[in-house]
C-alpha cells in the first residue's frame, strides 16, 4: 500500500517569489550576456588606408595620360579588368550560376562605376586636384547617411563626433582650394556628378559583397563597366589610343587593381560612417601631390583642414566594429563565397 500524501503548505507570495514569476518561461538560469560586435583587425585598417592612397595618385595619372579623360578611364578599366579576372580565378573563383538580382546588381554597378570615372576624370582636368577629389569623394558624407536610414548602422557618440570634425575639416579644404570661376565650377559639378555616382557604386557592391569574394564581385563589376566608357568616349570623340602608355598603367595597376580593390574587401570590414571618413584621406593626399607637382600651394588652413580629416579617420577607425551583414538580407541572397 502507498502511503496518503501529505498536502503541501502552500507559501503566500513573498515580493521575490512575485518578481521571479514574472520572468520569462525560457529566461530560467543564469543571464548570458550578448557578445561583443567583432572589431575590425589591424590588417584591415591597414587596407583601408593603403587603398585610400593608392586611389589618390589616380588624379596625378589622369592628368599625364594624352588621351582623353574619358579614355583614360576606359584603359584604367580594360587593362586593370584580366588582371582582376586572373587573381579572382586564382584565389579560387570558379564560373557558376548567380542569382537574376545579383547579376542585376552587378551590372547597375558597373555602369555606375563606369559614369563615376567618366564624370570624375572629364572634372579633374577643370578643377584643382584637391577640389576634384573632395568633390569626387562627395561619398564621404552621402555613403554613411545611407548606412544609417538604410543599414541601420547608427554611430556612437565618438564616431558622430568624428564625423562632425572630418565635416569641419573638408569644408576647410575645400573653402581654401576653392576659387569662384566658371572652370573650376564646372570641374566641381563634374566631380560632385561622379561623387553621387560612386557612392551607388559602393551601396550595389557593398550588396554584391555579401554573396561573392571580394575579387570576383570586383572582377565581374570592372568587366561591365567596360562597354560604357568606351561607347562614351567615342561618343565624345576623344583620342582613344595613347602615345605613351605608363600613367595608363599606372593608373589600372594602382587606383583600379590595388586602390579599388582593398576598398571593395574593407566594404565587408567596417561600417559605411568608417568608409566615409576614410574617404577623406584621400582629398589631402591629391593636396600634397597637386603641390608637389604642379605647385597647387596648401596653405595654413588646409593643413588645419588636414589635421582635422587624420584626427577624425584615428577616432573612427579605433577599434572599429565589423559591417552589419545586412546586405544580404536585403538582396535575398546568402553567402556564397
Amino acid at each position: 500500500m502507498h502511503r496518503p500524501e501529505r498536502p503541501r503548505k502552500t507559501i503566500p507570495p513573498t515580493k521575490t517569489s512575485f518578481a521571479r514569476s514574472r520572468k520569462p518561461a525560457f529566461s530560467d538560469g543564469p543571464r548570458i550576456a550578448a557578445p561583443a560586435r567583432p572589431r575590425a583587425g589591424a590588417g584591415a585598417v591597414a587596407a583601408l588606408i593603403v587603398a585610400n592612397l593608392a586611389l589618390a595618385f589616380g588624379p596625378w595619372f589622369v592628368r599625364m595620360a594624352d588621351t582623353g579623360p574619358v579614355s583614360s578611364a576606359f584603359w584604367r578599366i580594360a587593362l586593370a579588368a584580366p588582371v582582376l579576372a586572373l587573381a579572382a580565378l586564382a584565389g579560387g573563383a570558379r564560373p557558376r550560376r548567380l542569382d537574376a538580382r545579383l547579376w542585376t546588381v552587378l551590372v547597375v554597378a558597373g555602369v555606375c562605376f563606369a559614369g563615376d570615372l567618366g564624370a570624375w576624370h572629364i572634372g579633374i582636368l577643370h578643377t584643382t586636384l584637391a577640389n576634384a577629389t573632395l568633390f569626387g569623394n562627395s561619398a564621404t558624407f552621402i555613403y554613411p547617411i545611407y548606412g544609417f536610414l538604410i543599414v541601420r548602422a547608427w554611430p556612437s557618440r565618438l564616431q558622430a563626433l568624428a564625423l562632425v570634425l572630418a565635416a569641419a575639416g573638408a569644408m576647410l579644404l575645400m573653402g581654401r582650394s576653392y576659387q569662384l570661376d566658371p572652370r573650376n565650377l564646372v570641374g566641381d559639378l563634374f566631380c560632385l556628378l561622379a561623387g553621387i555616382l560612386y557612392t551607388a557604386y559602393f551601396v550595389l557592391m557593398a550588396r554584391a559583397r555579401d554573396s561573392l569574394a571580394p575579387l570576383s564581385a570586383l572582377a565581374m563589376s570592372t568587366l561591365f563597366s567596360v562597354v560604357p566608357l568606351l561607347l562614351f568616349a567615342l561618343a565624345m570623340g576623344e583620342r582613344i589610343l595613347p602615345a605613351t602608355w605608363t600613367p595608363l598603367i599606372a593608373l589600372a595597376l594602382c587606383s583600379q587593381v590595388l586602390g579599388q580593390g582593398l576598398m571593395v574587401y574593407v566594404l565587408g570590414k567596417f561600417t559605411p560612417l568608417v568608409i566615409g571618413i576614410a574617404l577623406l584621406m584621400q582629398p589631402v593626399m591629391a593636396g600634397v601631390i597637386g603641390w608637389i607637382a604642379y605647385g597647387e600651394r596648401l596653405g595654413l588652413v588646409d593643413l588645419v583642414g588636414a589635421g582635422m580629416v587624420g584626427i577624425a579617420l584615428v577616432m573612427v577607425t579605433r577599434a572599429a566594429p565589423v559591417a552589419p551583414r545586412d546586405a544580404g538580407a536585403i538582396l535575398g541572397t546568402g553567402d556564397e563565397r
